[in-house]
């Protein structure tokens, strides 16, 4: 059996992840599929629909196990992380901090903790490119979900930008023990770019921890988590296909494939993000739909399509997105710098800006040395 997931990835935490129909910025990029074909009966799928996508989960069932029962305990766990961190539930913790002025606590519970500390460290450790309050940023440009021209030609002034960048402070939100409170008015929260992926390690905790499953893929809005074997009873394998527009499941094109590895630990944590569908050639420059918070300005030159392993799902999801927010050579010289597992797919060095480039052999795969030690670590 083999899953396709088109991957619809936030460039700059800009997804609010319950109705897609209302994503800020889409970034659209290659399509993940996992492997698992002719799948024994020992081995239960589930699929739903959360955050706004679709998840699909593949585990080998334990003797005696009551299916409903991790499917119920998948749910709630899956609502947690909805009524904690949804901007689309006028109750949920991430509103209600939203509606707040400035210097006024309010809880939080352990899962939006862990998303606000890996939030954290990414934006630390990427300059600011991953920064959950650039919402004021992306409605100012107006992007809503297509990049057009016509909006290069006439931008916003640069006291628009300036207006909506002063919003844009990370640093402004606090924590203190389980609560938060911002030092600003008007900062607002978006985890859309770690949330799918967090929920991913929170689904695979489920697995793990309740119910002692130590062969399973879940994967959310093509974020992914795997651990052991698939029902082949080989190591499950994530194939990162050419950034083809319009590309189908039938007609896809393989650049490259991820094999869990066998020597660290038999799991693996994968997230994609790109912007190859919402990006334009304007004055001979290639804009991609995604916003760098730090400059306020649309990114010239990004990735169209970046993969990361990292220890969770939820900061492989994180660092996706940071390294698609800064042109691509940044973005692989602080890959490699903080010895991240990147996997770039860019245009074929003969390629030229503003080609269809419609076929596999006008792409090309570019690795960090972790991502190769990866891809290289197998039986012995």
């Amino acid at each position: 059996m083999t899953y396709m997931t088109n991957l619809t990835m936030l460039s700059s935490s800009t997804n609010k992840f319950i109705k897609p129909a209302f994503l800020s910025v889409i970034a659209i990029s290659s399509v993940l599929s996992i492997s698992a074909c002719q799948q024994k009966p020992d081995y239960n799928n589930l699929s739903g629909e959360t955050m706004g996508t679709s998840y699909h989960i593949s585990y080998q069932l334990p003797k005696g196990a009551d299916e409903s029962a991790i499917q119920a305990a998948i749910d709630k766990r899956l609502q947690d992380i909805n009524d904690s961190m949804s901007t689309y539930q006028a109750d949920s913790t991430i509103s209600k901090f939203n509606q707040l002025g400035k210097d006024t606590p309010i809880a939080i519970d352990a899962d939006f903790s862990h998303v606000l500390e890996a939030s954290r460290q990414v934006y630390e450790l990427s300059g600011g490119a991953f920064d959950p309050t650039v919402m004021p940023l992306i409605e100012t440009w107006g992007f809503g979900s297509t990049m057009t021209v016509e909006r290069l030609q006439s931008p916003p002034t640069a006291l628009e930008i300036a207006q909506a960048k002063a919003l844009v402070d990370f640093k402004s939100v606090i924590q203190k023990e389980q609560s938060i409170y911002k030092t600003k008015d008007g900062v607002e929260l978006d985890f859309s770019a770690v949330a799918k992926g967090y929920g991913v390690d929170v689904i695979a905790d489920v697995l793990r921890d309740d119910y002692q499953i130590r062969n399973y893929m879940v994967e959310i809005g093509g974020e992914v988590a795997t651990s052991g074997v698939s029902a082949q009873q080989q190591p499950w394998q994530i194939a990162i296909d050419a950034p083809i527009e319009g590309s189908t499941v039938s007609a896809r094109q393989t650049m490259a494939v991820i094999r869990q590895p066998i020597n660290n630990g038999s799991t693996m944590s994968l997230a994609t993000s790109g912007n190859y569908r919402n990006s334009v050639v304007f004055d001979g420059k290639h804009y991609s739909h995604t916003i760098d918070p730090t400059t306020g300005e649309p990114i010239v030159g990004g990735a169209p399509s970046v993969t990361v392993a990292a220890e969770t799902v939820a900061l492989a999801d994180a660092w996706a997105t940071a390294l698609t927010a800064m042109p691509y050579e940044k973005a692989l010289a602080t890959a490699k710098e903080h010895n991240i597992a990147a996997l770039f797919v860019i245009l074929a060095d003969n390629v030229n800006l503003g080609a269809a480039a419609d076929s596999i052999d006008d792409w090309q795969v570019v690795e960090t040395p972790a991502m190769k030690a990866l891809r290289a670590d197998k039986k012995s």
